[in-house]
């Protein structure tokens, strides 16, 4: 199995109380914490421009900006977004953005994609709201696009959403036909259809029972196309609560509580309760049980979010040290 970490960007509160002036010193350190060591695949941010639970006001750094900050400042972690909202960004864009930011990488820019969610910043970022079957069209159209411009340096599109002629792309991305797709949402329709077709990794629920659900549906829309279902790496997020024993599991938890209370008080009981209800909480011995369990069903890429990253490292010391060798 492998791991990728979450780097702390603000979007889930998670720079509460630092100084803006001390945000990258932050994740840089923590960035480079993994790309140090040999447990972390790669190293994830979001693509979201506002907080949650609500838009609140708390900082939330741009994702691509800090792919690029991470390609010149790590040497040997994979690079990815979970996921890109294909609608914020023109794709032949994108895909001239996602090439160079390979090119500084020396190879490691991951594309997660997706239809995005968030109402509330598509609106007032101005790109409207379009239903979800728009938005689901969107991202195969990008999708096209992305293909065309890695692979043969040029797009030409006359979709319903977008319209390229002859976009050019020059260098072409370091890796061979671009960087690998991960196709994140479990729509079972048209999003896994999509992946059935384009992905190189999937990102959906990572419950058990949603996991092989959805593991189930990918099957079928594989089978439909004629495409090896086992081409596909299938992958899930997790917030990791992790403690030596429960005790300190459960002070994890009223940390989780403490601290969003600063900021969303209204929220700040549900979303403690939330992170103690995920699959990957517990002690170690818990937490590779589950993993071993999730592993079963064909998860073979875990993406790890700890909540005190920012503040606090042991907890991700501690699954580096006990976790992460049990599932080598």
């Amino acid at each position: 199995m492998r791991f990728g970490l979450f780097i702390p960007q603000g979007w889930r509160q998670d720079l509460t109380g630092i100084d803006t002036a001390d945000h990258w010193k932050v994740m840089h350190g923590l960035a480079r914490h993994a790309d140090d060591g040999d447990v972390f695949d790669s190293i994830w941010v979001y693509d979201h421009f506002h907080s949650v639970p609500v838009p609140n006001g708390e900082a939330t750094h741009e994702a691509w900006s800090l792919i690029n900050a991470y390609a010149a400042s790590t040497s040997r972690v994979k690079l990815g977004q979970m996921c890109t909202c294909m609608a914020y960004r023109n794709p032949a864009y994108l895909a001239k953005v996602a090439a160079t930011a390979d090119i500084i990488s020396g190879g490691r820019v991951q594309m997660g994609i997706g239809a995005g969610w968030y109402e509330h910043e598509w609106r007032a970022y101005g790109y409207g709201f379009p239903r979800a079957g728009e938005r689901i069209a969107m991202l195969e159209e990008g999708v096209q696009i992305f293909r065309q411009m890695w692979t043969n340096g040029t797009a030409t599109l006359d979709g319903t959403h977008y319209q390229v002629d002859g976009a050019q792309l020059a260098p072409l991305p370091l890796q061979v036909d671009g960087p690998p797709l991960w196709i994140a949402g479990g729509g079972e329709r048209k999003t896994l259809r999509i992946a059935a077709e384009h992905a190189t990794y999937t990102n959906f629920d990572g419950s058990p029972a949603g996991f092989a659900h959805k593991s189930e549906v990918l099957r079928g829309h594989c089978a439909d196309i004629g495409r090896p279902f086992e081409e596909i790496t299938r992958s899930a997020n997790y917030n990791v609560v992790i403690g030596a024993t429960e005790a300190e599991v459960d002070d994890r938890i009223a940390w989780v509580e403490e601290h969003y209370a600063r900021t969303v008080p209204d929220q700040a009981p549900g979303i403690a309760e939330d992170f103690r209800g995920g699959p990957l909480v517990g002690t170690p011995e818990q937490i590779v049980d589950k993993l071993r369990e999730l592993q079963s069903l064909g998860m073979t890429y875990a993406i790890t979010y700890f909540a005190e990253a920012a503040y606090d490292r042991s907890g991700i010391e501690l699954f580096e040290r006990e976790v992460a060798p049990a599932l080598r």
